[in-house]
């Protein structure tokens, strides 16, 4: 897998270029602006670009800007959004873009560096990923109203699993289900939401998409530097 990094901060972009190399990920870029990044994934695309969210000149949505341009031009490249503190607003934003090879983590996350990498390999093979704290802020000030409502406390916690990228196995694991109860309540949920029959992976996405876009005040903007 090939991976472009783009982060102004130096350190960070070093160490995140380390992680990556340690576990046999070609990095093929590693730059401090989006417009590096850009001219880099025109000259030489990769599998999946790493972005902080603010970058220079102003530092303030550059990351997203860049994701955007990057699905109008390589939509094959899969976009990870890196952030230091949680913005839902920002998280939807990007997905309701690109709701497929898109993610949004928090740069504490690049801790764990095992589910780092997998989010960074979901994302590359087109999955989507967002991070368990922007879920979770979701959650709590969430008042369901549509298709929502029509979802089981059960089926909403394992609907907010699939809005982070776990797998069904992974799902399983968490809440304590065998695999095949898991696989019953997602299709369950796919019914309730009246999702069409496509591809399970892409029904998964439109169950996150509605999932989150059911969820009053997501798009309003919220406090937080870089």
């Amino acid at each position: 897998m090939r991976v472009a990094i783009a982060e102004d901060a130096v350190l960070f972009r070093a160490g995140l270029a380390s992680l990556l190399t340690e576990a046999g990920i070609t990095v093929t870029a590693s730059v401090g602006s989006a417009e590096e990044l850009l001219a880099a994934i025109d000259r030489d695309p990769p599998d999946a670009a790493i972005i902080d969210i603010r970058m220079p000149p102003t530092h303030t949505t550059e990351g997203l800007q860049a994701a955007a341009r990057i699905s109008a031009a390589t939509p094959d490249v899969g976009v990870l959004i890196l952030s230091q503190h949680v913005e839902a607003h920002y998280a939807l934003r990007l997905i309701n873009e690109r709701p497929r090879g898109a993610g949004y983590l928090l740069k504490e996350r690049v801790m764990d560096v095992g589910e780092f990498i997998d989010s960074v390999r979901r994302v590359a093979a087109g999955g989507l990923v967002v991070d368990p704290e922007v879920v979770s802020e979701l959650l709590a000030g969430a008042r369901r109203a549509g298709p929502l409502d029509r979802l089981s406390a059960r089926e909403r916690d394992v609907l907010a699993l699939i809005a982070e990228g776990k797998t069904n196995q992974a799902i399983a694991e968490r809440l304590v289900l065998t695999e095949k109860t898991v696989d019953s309540h997602i299709r369950s949920i796919f019914l309730k939401l009246d999702l069409p029959a496509t591809s399970h992976d892409h029904r998964r996405v439109l169950a996150v998409l509605t999932y989150l876009r059911g969820i009053p005040n997501a798009n309003a903007p919220a406090a937080g530097g870089r």
